[in-house]
């Protein structure tokens, strides 16, 4: 993240507020409600399946499972809390229900899970809820940042790239930080861009698109090449079990192509963060909508107009953007590693697990280009997050 210092700034004031500034929850039930984030784990694997992780968190992710632990116990918390869900107050248990929802379907979550937190005798304040549903989405994201970058390590060190000086995310980068890395021949970056240029030229040639086909095409763009359901590397067996609920439950797919879905689709137009979100969580839980608010405005225009070794290349974004291009720009495997970093990162397995997410699909492009897409991710999983959490919030309050 260092590689980007303007986000890396507003990350970090984000992270302290949520973690260690004002708020209506504890220091160590924070930390706990972060905690929770890691302690479901996948799935069962079939009896076919020697070689899989039973005993690992919703996204094995341990470096911060343990880092939190400490934390943990250093803000006051109790260490028998550490022995098990069981050991919990029973309205931290209660929130296990929305944690494994939000980690991996968030579409279902709706008012009834907000109003059993926010009745009865061990009831959330809406405060107190807003602020443990930011740190649940603030954490899965995170988990899926780390275990991206993971692979990212392991691509860079496989590679042998270095790194130049960090860029300013003001305008065009300097030639000399640029070219950082290894010398390149740039072919798969230049081919990117003349395919670019082509469809750019066919669209001006074709005429704009109406408001009814841009939704038409945005919904038939395919999400293509996903990494297909293997069994993990194992890791180190961690104290994870303890904590288990409902193992079973896992990521599916929202609707799969020519199937329908029972739950509507989520539409900006009905609620978003700038129009709804925003206003909400600064009512609730105030100052933090508006760190949030720039840590995703930060994200959303952080480019440096280069692309591998180019310079003055136009990489911004423009809201007519047609998606019908997306399926003949986006590498299928870059595609791969996109939704897998954001569904289920425990896939991507790191150093020694044989996966190279972005070698093949980003060949040519710096790694600060390749963490700039998974802070891309991890901003995209976040908000996704909270904007279905905050639907069913205002729906309750309403």
């Amino acid at each position: 993240m260092a590689a980007h210092p303007e986000y890396l700034a507003v990350f970090s004031r984000t992270h302290h507020f949520l973690m260690r500034g004002d708020g209506p929850l504890a220091f160590d039930m924070r930390h706990y409600v972060a905690i929770m984030t890691g302690l479901v784990p996948p799935p069962p694997c079939p009896t076919d399946r020697p070689v899989c992780s039973q005993a690992v968190g919703r996204h094995q992710c341990h470096v911060l499972l343990d880092q939190l632990k400490e934390e943990f116990v250093a803000s006051g918390g109790e260490q028998r809390w550490l022995d098990g869900l069981q050991h919990v107050p029973k309205k931290l248990s209660d929130l296990s229900e929305v944690n494994k929802l939000l980690a991996h379907r968030p579409w279902l979550l709706n008012r009834s899970h907000i109003e059993r937190l926010a009745r009865g005798r061990d009831n959330w304040s809406l405060g107190e809820l807003l602020q443990a549903l930011t740190v649940l989405a603030h954490y899965h994201a995170l988990c899926s940042f780390v275990l991206g970058c993971r692979a990212l390590d392991a691509d860079g060190a496989a590679d042998s790239e270095t790194e130049g000086p960090a860029r300013s995310s003001q305008g065009a980068a300097e030639p000399s930080e640029c070219a950082s890395g290894p010398p390149s021949d740039g072919a798969p970056v230049r081919q990117l861009m003349q395919k670019m240029r082509s469809l750019s030229e066919q669209r001006q040639s074709a005429g704009q698109l109406t408001p009814e086909q841009k939704n038409v095409i945005y919904e038939a763009v395919d999400s293509g090449g996903v990494v297909a359901d293997r069994p993990a590397p194992r890791p180190p067996r961690h104290d994870i079990d303890r904590f288990v609920e409902d193992a079973d439950f896992a990521y599916e797919d929202f609707s799969r192509r020519g199937e329908g879905s029972s739950v509507p689709t989520f539409r900006v137009q009905d609620y978003s963060w700038e129009d709804h979100g925003f206003s909400l969580v600064n009512r609730l839980y105030s100052d933090v909508g508006v760190l949030l608010d720039d840590k995703f405005r930060t994200a959303y225009q952080l480019t440096y107009q280069t692309m591998g070794s180019f310079r003055a290349v136009d990489t911004g974004l423009h809201d007519d953007y047609d998606y019908a291009v997306v399926n003949q720009l986006l590498d299928r495997r870059l595609k791969a590693f996109v939704k897998t970093m954001c569904v289920y990162p425990e896939r991507l397995g790191g150093a020694g697990g044989g996966l190279r997410p972005l070698s093949d699909g980003m060949q040519g492009f710096q790694h600060s280009e390749k963490v700039h897409v998974a802070i891309l991710c991890l901003e995209a999983r976040l908000q996704s997050e909270l904007l279905y959490a905050l639907r069913a919030v205002m729906r309750y309050t309403t």
